[in-house]
């Protein structure tokens, strides 16, 4: 098997310049004609996760491609995390696309992660390589959680601090360091929105979602099918899941998915 290979790529110019680092596996003759993985991690997280190594390793057995970063302020990548916006790690995202494949892709996006996927369909079509997608794997998505899920949600002290500090921070259970929003991310999430009218995305979608994730409620899947093409949408609901849907059996369902995407027609 192929193993992967770390480099990276430097994403802006001036003082909006980053490093973007980046694992990558070359398809295998026998994969060359099927479609690769792209992973796009969630917020705070990166592309040493379970998931994402998981899905890597499925593209290793299959002899496929496989693409997956860390955004600016992540993991190993370069960057203040305070200045990312999802238009930032959008960018950084196509640019990771551009630079490390070709052909089709499936592109699996976990949390925000599943925004940013949207986010580049929607990209990829305006400037006419909307059949460089060949499938969407949507785990936890959450697009527009910034306005739909965060806003709404926001305490008198949290709005005071985002008016007078530019941000605020709030404790999480995913580790030690508390989350930080800043007023950049909430104000740029509403210029990046895509549950607005139809998403056309011209490939099969598959999401995958906790019914007892405390971040990103199941009814905000519901939400999103209404956006997307009735055919090829497939809504896996998982009634003991959480939001990270890490665990040994949640992950199978996530290779299963991306197995059947990824399938020849």
């Amino acid at each position: 098997m192929i193993q992967p290979e770390l480099s990276t790529l430097n994403v802006g110019t001036g003082n909006q310049a980053r490093s973007i680092s980046a694992l990558t596996r070359k398809a295998t003759k026998a994969g060359a004609d099927l479609p690769g993985f792209v992973w796009l991690g969630g917020y705070r997280s990166d592309m040493t996760g379970s998931k994402a190594e998981a899905l890597c390793q499925l593209a290793g057995r299959q002899g496929r491609a496989s693409l997956r970063f860390d955004y600016s302020g992540h993991g190993a990548s370069g960057g203040s995390f305070r200045d990312g916006t999802i238009s930032r790690w959008l960018e950084e995202s196509l640019a990771a696309f551009d630079h490390y494949t070709s052909g089709p892709q499936i592109l699996a996006g976990s949390s925000m992660g599943g925004w940013i996927a949207l986010r580049m369909v929607q990209e990829l079509r305006a400037r006419g390589e909307g059949d460089r997608v060949a499938g969407l794997l949507l785990i936890a998505p959450a697009p527009d959680f910034t306005l739909e899920l965060m806003e709404p949600e926001l305490t008198m002290a949290q709005r005071q601090a985002l008016e007078h500090d530019g941000f605020y921070e709030e404790p999480t259970p995913y580790g030690p360091d508390p989350n930080v929003f800043t007023r950049a991310l909430l104000e740029d999430g509403r210029n990046n929105r895509v549950l607005e009218g139809l998403i056309e995305t011209c490939a099969p979608v598959h999401i995958i979602q906790g019914m007892a994730d405390p971040d990103v409620p199941w009814r905000h899947a519901l939400r999103l099918i209404e956006h997307l093409p009735s055919e090829n949408v497939t809504l896996t609901l998982i009634r003991d899941g959480d939001h990270r849907l890490s665990r040994d059996e949640d992950i199978a369902r996530i290779l299963a998915a991306a197995d059947g995407l990824a399938a020849p027609a």
